[in-house]
């Protein structure tokens, strides 16, 4: 179930499906660069204000699911207006930031987005833009990414499946009338 928190700023109702902290797996494959499975933590978090602060990490894993090493990291804002047109600055740490424009779908939690500018530091790989798919699926979160660089047209990349990660002092609220023994609640 979606809760919206009482304190999330009004605009930002359409996308509180992306509240919260998300962890799971999913492929990367780019010409060029190493075809790997990865692990991802995500959080989507608000403050009050008119934006969604967003923070990814990805790992690589091994064949038995263990992190190896970090694969990318990424920072950034998520807004959206009245007419469900989102925009989102982010930044990655390998020298690039990007800005993305889309719109969430009408009548499902689903956002399409492509990036508008791009700009890189020199020790950054080559990189001309992209695109992404976020949807809310079943209560979890799924997404695509695509890329181009100069050499290669725009083309899948990135993809995974995350599940919400909960709280477990958020259950512990809902425990208040359990007997001390906790036997007794069996009985």
């Amino acid at each position: 179930m979606i809760e919206i928190p009482s304190d999330l700023h009004p605009d930002l109702v359409p996308l509180v499906f992306l509240l919260g902290s998300w962890e799971g797996a999913g492929v990367s494959d780019f010409p060029g660069a190493e075809k790997c499975n990865f692990g991802q933590e995500v959080s989507f978090t608000h403050d009050g204000r008119d934006f969604l602060e967003y923070v990814s990490h990805t790992w690589v894993l091994d064949s038995e699911g263990k992190k190896v090493r970090p694969l990318e990291s990424e920072t950034g804002y998520w807004r959206i207006d009245k007419d469900r047109k989102v925009e989102v600055v982010m930044i990655r740490d390998q020298g690039v930031v990007e800005i993305w424009y889309g719109e969430l779908a009408d009548q499902k939690p689903q956002i399409d987005l492509v990036t508008d500018a791009v700009a890189r530091t020199a020790a950054s790989g080559p990189y001309s833009g992209g695109k992404r798919l976020y949807g809310y699926v079943k209560s979890d979160l799924m997404w695509v990414g695509e890329k181009a660089t100069p050499d290669v047209e725009l083309r899948p990349y990135m993809s995974a499946h995350l599940k919400k990660v909960v709280d477990p002092s958020e259950w512990a609220k809902d425990l208040k009338d359990l007997p001390d023994d906790g036997i007794a609640f069996f009985k």
